[in-house]
């Protein structure tokens, strides 16, 4: 049997797999088994920041391998310790819980919530239309989109949707009765869809008056992506709980729940816990990339983020009936195109050996290594002007 065969079989259908076989990456390029190479222009959605087979990540996971590669969360653990304290640093906020994904940094932030606002008979929380926020249970309940939800009922109770940056709605919505308000500043599954300074003040004027939690969603727009360490670092405001993963492990499951210290005690002993959160491999990769990031890594998101997009910008103009628009942050960045075009794109990147990733049907969302080059998003420019000519 082929692979695709053999995938058939034996694995439940939930994937639209692309028709490559990958064999290795280096940089921001993938092998594939024939000897094609692939210029990677969605980076395993988001998450290897700094590339494939990069020295630092892949020294620091040997180093650790050779020592131990799980104990549990019973043990004080070295990487997990200085995995906090630099995260802790490079983002302000107090305390840190280590998770394995996404998704499960959201359950923790969701049941953090819960518990400290319980007391208060505050149950609401308030999701936005857009937001993409995981797949288990409840992180799906705070997510908006049909498709993810369908078939799914019921859901986690006491959730309402708003519309994104509509600050009329956020002022007749929020009461009394709101736990908290979770939003990504960047919507990466929505489209590229950018939080407003406005919308984002307003937010914070409802908090200073309700009291209600703000959880910020830096999952796919942390980790250095924006050319900030955080999202929220745009920004005028203070987040009560930030939930990341995606890039700062390097290729490897890692998340975190990061906190300020009015919710230290919101969770007690025995009351959460993970049994492969923080894997100490986990966080010796992330150790690196944290490094890596404040080496460099991120100076070059932004500064080649700004090319690509002002690049983008100009294709926009020569070829305004088939992008709509360009927007984004960093190398976190959306082309937002006329639909029938949208459909046929993955094929034609695919046929000129580029990767790239469609969401929310019509915007191809870009979204490489951070170490990418000027050469490497010239070979990408140079491929979609291309096929926009023609």
């Amino acid at each position: 049997m082929t692979l695709q065969q053999r995938e058939d079989k034996y694995f439940l259908q939930t994937y639209k797999r692309l028709d490559i076989e990958i064999e290795r990456g280096e940089g921001a390029y993938l092998y594939a088994k024939n000897g094609e190479r692939y210029l990677d222009m969605f980076a395993g959605l988001a998450v290897n920041v700094l590339g494939y087979n990069h020295p630092a990540v892949i020294d620091a996971i040997i180093n650790q391998l050779s020592k131990y590669s799980h104990l549990s969360n019973y043990f004080l653990q070295k990487p997990q310790i200085e995995f906090a304290e630099e995260i802790i640093k490079m983002s302000g906020f107090d305390r840190a819980f280590l998770t394995s994904t996404g998704t499960e940094s959201a359950e923790a932030a969701i049941k953090i919530t819960r518990k400290f606002s319980n007391p208060f008979s505050r149950t609401e929380i308030i999701a936005f239309r857009g937001g993409f926020h995981g797949r288990t249970y409840a992180a799906m309940s705070l997510t908006h989109k049909e498709k993810y939800r369908a078939g799914y009922e019921p859901l986690m109770p006491d959730v309402k949707f708003l519309d994104y940056n509509d600050i009329e709605a956020l002022k007749k919505n929020v009461t009394g009765k709101t736990a908290a308000v979770i939003l990504e500043y960047i919507q990466g599954e929505g489209g590229i869809q950018i939080a407003s300074e406005d919308f984002i003040a307003c937010i914070e004027e409802l908090k200073l008056k309700y009291g209600f939690l703000l959880i910020a969603d830096c999952i796919q727009c942390g980790a250095g992506r924006t050319g900030k360490f955080l999202s929220i670092h745009h920004y005028k405001t203070e987040p009560d709980i930030c939930i990341t993963a995606k890039g700062i492990g390097g290729g490897l499951p890692l998340g975190a729940v990061l906190i300020k210290d009015k919710l230290k005690d919101a969770v007690k002993f025995g009351e959460h816990g993970t049994t492969f959160g923080g894997n100490p491999v986990a966080c010796a990769a992330g150790i690196a990339v944290l490094g890596e990031l404040q080496n460099g890594v991120m100076q070059n998101a932004e500064t080649t983020g700004d090319y690509l997009k002002q690049e983008l910008q100009k294709l926009k103009e020569e070829f305004p009936a088939v992008i709509k628009e360009v927007r984004g942050m960093g190398l976190m960045l959306g082309v937002q195109l006329e639909n029938e075009f949208a459909k046929k794109i993955l094929q034609k990147f695919m046929d000129r050996k580029i990767l790239v990733n469609i969401t929310n049907e019509n915007v191809l969302r870009l979204i490489p290594p951070l170490i990418i080059t000027r050469e490497d998003t010239d070979l990408f420019l140079k491929a979609f002007w291309e096929m926009l000519e023609n």
